[in-house]
């Protein structure tokens, strides 16, 4: 139990309370939204079409949507369309970006400040539109899930950021293993990295979240119905006023029989497949993330 140093005011009642009460409307503004998606992805055609909608209280049961989903076709493929990306793509991008940041943070390096100056450069000009397509198709990734992760590879942000943590290690002890005879890759794995899990696992997760929430490089790039990742197939549903195609059929469920998902309750159960993904990785990586700040604030 922490103790007010004697110094500080004793908060008042309204303070207090104040603070209780904005507290209390952001939690309410992110779980409301999230417990309503949930609900009408669980809730039968008979209960949506009594509340005209959305639904808050749950009624009947009926998990018929997600059978659907994970019962084959255009969602399932979209799935595990996303989770290659996301899991490809998280590999590669910390991989280059780890390799990349420690290169540059090393003084004396080959071409040091020109490659730094490219990369930071990147901030003030970005590619458009256009010329980015002509890149990637004239290289024969159309249609190819290399385009939803090549061009986004890397990101100057993590470059920077893992860069900014790398420098602050001491070179001493860097030194004293190359005087052991340790190499520039063995010192990379078995030194830096260790002491880096903190600051990786936080660029791993922006990196694994852009892959899977990412869905315009898929307007762009892909065509074909089966390459779709899942946040394509849900804007398709949701903003273009697609319908999914296995919805109006009836599903057996055991123990509840034959039951009609209806197209409501099909999109918002993909809603949540799209977000529970990052809820269960966030509180293990959130854990990581505070260590790293308290590190970097003890190193200075």
């Amino acid at each position: 139990m922490s103790v007010r140093p004697a110094w500080e005011e004793k908060p008042s009642l309204i303070g207090r309370l104040g603070k209780g009460t904005v507290l209390t409307a952001v939690v309410a503004a992110v779980v409301v939204p999230l417990w309503v998606v949930l609900i009408t992805s669980l809730s039968s055609e008979k209960t949506i079409n009594a509340v005209g909608g959305y639904v808050f209280l749950p009624r009947e049961f009926d998990p018929s949507a997600y059978v659907v989903i994970f019962s084959g076709g255009q969602i399932t493929d979209a799935i595990v369309v996303s989770t290659v990306v996301a899991l490809a793509g998280t590999v590669l991008s910390l991989t280059v970006t780890v390799l990349a940041a420690y290169g540059l943070s090393r003084p004396g390096t080959l071409a040091h400040r020109p490659i730094l100056f490219y990369f930071l450069l990147t901030f003030l000009i970005y590619p458009g539109m256009i010329p980015a397509y002509l890149v990637v198709t004239g290289l024969g990734l159309k249609d190819n899930l290399l385009a939803l992760i090549l061009p986004t590879a890397v990101s100057a942000f993590n470059l920077v950021v893992l860069r900014s943590f790398f420098m602050s290690i001491p070179g001493e002890l860097l030194d004293s293993a190359r005087i052991d005879g340790a190499g520039e890759f063995r010192i990379l794995t078995r030194i830096v990295l260790p002491l880096s899990k903190a600051v990786t696992a936080v660029v791993g997760l922006f990196y694994a979240v852009g892959y899977w929430n990412a869905f315009f490089n898929a307007v762009l790039y892909i065509d074909r119905n089966d390459l779709q990742p899942v946040q394509r197939v849900l804007q398709q549903f949701i903003l273009a006023g697609q319908s999914p195609t296995s919805s109006g059929a009836a599903v057996y469920i055991p123990g509840l029989g034959a039951a009609t998902p209806p197209t409501l309750a099909i999109k918002m159960a993909v809603v949540v497949i799209t977000v529970v993904p990052a809820l269960l990785i966030y509180p293990f990586v959130q854990r990581h993330f505070t260590k790293g700040v308290i590190i970097g604030a003890v190193k200075g």
